[in-house]
């Protein structure tokens, strides 16, 4: 029989529920060939996937008027085509009904923009799944991990709060549920690297959905 140890567990979206690979590196190619720049290296673009885009863009591009005009091109192509060029990792679907049946309330705390965020949840049939779903606001006034963290809190009652736990593919996932008081179980086929993963600390570090169920349910990898 399965235990459940967490009243309410939080989710990051992109390399931990979904892989947006494609649609995120197909953007990032649309955005520098329209503004005739030249293609970073496939690893440079990896590393692009996960820290929120306006701080990705502002430390590659320096002059603001330029991030400007990449964030307005990639959020362009991106809301028409690119957040549906993702795939839901298997058993997540599992995973959520198995966590819900256990009467476990499950949330989405993503640094992706809201309104992609939610495309993405509800064009995957994942949308009803969550009791909340909080990402990033275009006014920035929630962008960082820690903000997100924070407002998705707001949503869940005492007792969920007592005994939450996030889950997410990298640093700033982990460094965002410590800045509130919560645990984090890192994932590590998403996006952020095992070393990364483990010098942030995490109480546990998943490297398959088979792993994060284990540990989610039973305590244990």
């Amino acid at each position: 029989m399965s235990y459940v140890r967490h009243a309410a567990v939080l989710f990051d979206l992109d390399g931990t529920l979904t892989d947006p690979y494609v649609g995120i590196t197909t953007t990032f190619r649309h955005v520098m060939s329209a503004m005739r720049l030249p293609l970073p290296d496939e690893e440079t673009m990896r590393a692009w996937i996960g820290p929120p885009l306006h701080e990705t863009f502002r430390s590659y591009f320096g002059d603001p008027a330029l991030v400007s005009q990449a964030l307005m091109l990639y959020r362009a192509r991106y809301r028409e085509y690119g957040m549906y060029e993702n795939r839901v990792y298997p058993g997540i679907p599992a995973l959520l009904q198995t966590l819900r049946e256990a009467d476990v309330k499950l949330y989405v705390a993503t640094s992706k923009l809201i309104t992609p965020a939610l495309g993405i949840l509800e064009h995957f049939h994942l949308a009803p799944f969550f009791a909340g779903i909080v990402g990033a606001t275009p006014d920035e006034r929630i962008s960082t991990k820690t903000q997100v963290v924070a407002a998705t809190l707001e949503l869940l009652s005492a007792d969920e709060r007592a005994t939450c736990i996030m889950v997410g593919d990298t640093a700033y996932d982990i460094e965002g549920a410590r800045a509130n008081g919560i645990p984090c179980i890192a994932v590590s086929y998403g996006y952020g690297s095992l070393a990364s993963l483990t010098a942030a600390t995490p109480v546990a570090v998943a490297h398959t959905v088979a792993e994060l169920r284990a540990v989610l349910l039973n305590g244990r990898l």
